[in-house]
């Protein structure tokens, strides 16, 4: 595919209104561009609350006031323009800027809270083994991507740093949301499946391992110096706290 789709394609593409060739050219492009595969997906899974804010708007507007304004409105004898439509449809746009700051501004806070690791979970929850098992564990193959992470977000990785008990290490790549960059480095475990650490830049200092769950996988998290870490798989919450304090202690070392 030429160029990448926009968001209204996107949205297209997840609706079902696009035709069958259009389907395929944004199937080979998700299927090239891990970035544009997690775009999809945070537009698949974004909610809004608009039914909830309009609801509440509603509540608050003051109609008294509004039907009054609409009753005593002259009629002229050749109305070029319904002006009760024209009143309604001017407080309508009224009150529509009003919800979209609203819902804006909350989303922006959203954003700001942990935003990062959700998108991972979301990314996460469309991986199953055939997605990572016939990647070959080439460990030259790793020192390249991993230089690439390095010159992304200012960090020193060597495959010996990344290997775990059982785990196998499988790819470590670049991903990137709204101009943050976010490294996540696969693996592939026997009995639990996929599972990543990922890595971005934060200024928040350091901050010890934590634990939450997203999209029914569990998650460690935690910050060191510049830099917010994760740990996300399917494996028991204890189990990926152990291998977390492994990585942590090799990557702070």
């Amino acid at each position: 595919m030429n160029a990448i789709p926009s968001d209204e394609q996107l949205v297209a593409y997840l609706d079902g209104q696009l035709d069958s060739e259009q389907c395929t050219r944004i199937d080979n492009a998700i299927a090239e561009d891990p970035t544009l595969n997690l775009r999809l997906q945070w537009l698949a899974r974004s909610s809004l609350p608009f039914k909830a804010a309009y609801d509440e708007l509603g509540r608050q507007a003051p109609m008294d006031r509004l039907q009054y304004m609409l009753d005593t409105l002259p009629s002229p004898a050749r109305p070029a323009m319904n002006r009760r439509w024209f009143l309604a449809a001017a407080a309508g746009l009224v009150v529509s800027g009003v919800l979209a700051d609203r819902l804006f501004l909350g989303w922006q806070l959203s954003q700001q809270k942990n935003n990062w690791r959700d998108l991972v979970a979301d990314y996460m929850s469309l991986y199953v083994p055939q997605t990572l098992d016939h990647l070959p564990s080439d460990e030259a193959a790793q020192r390249v991507q991993l230089r690439t992470i390095d010159a992304r977000l200012g960090l020193k990785l060597a495959p010996a740093q990344l290997t775990l008990p059982r785990s196998e290490f499988k790819r470590a790549q670049i991903l990137e949301y709204d101009g943050v960059a976010i490294a996540q480095i696969t693996y592939l475990d026997p009995t639990h499946g996929p599972m990543a650490l990922c890595v971005t830049r934060s200024n928040s200092g350091s901050r010890p391992l934590a634990h939450e769950r997203r999209h029914e996988m569990n998650v460690v998290y935690w910050a060191e110096r510049e830099h917010a870490w994760m740990l996300i798989g399917h494996n028991p919450a204890e189990e990926l706290e152990d291998m977390a304090k492994l990585l942590r202690s090799r990557l702070s070392a």
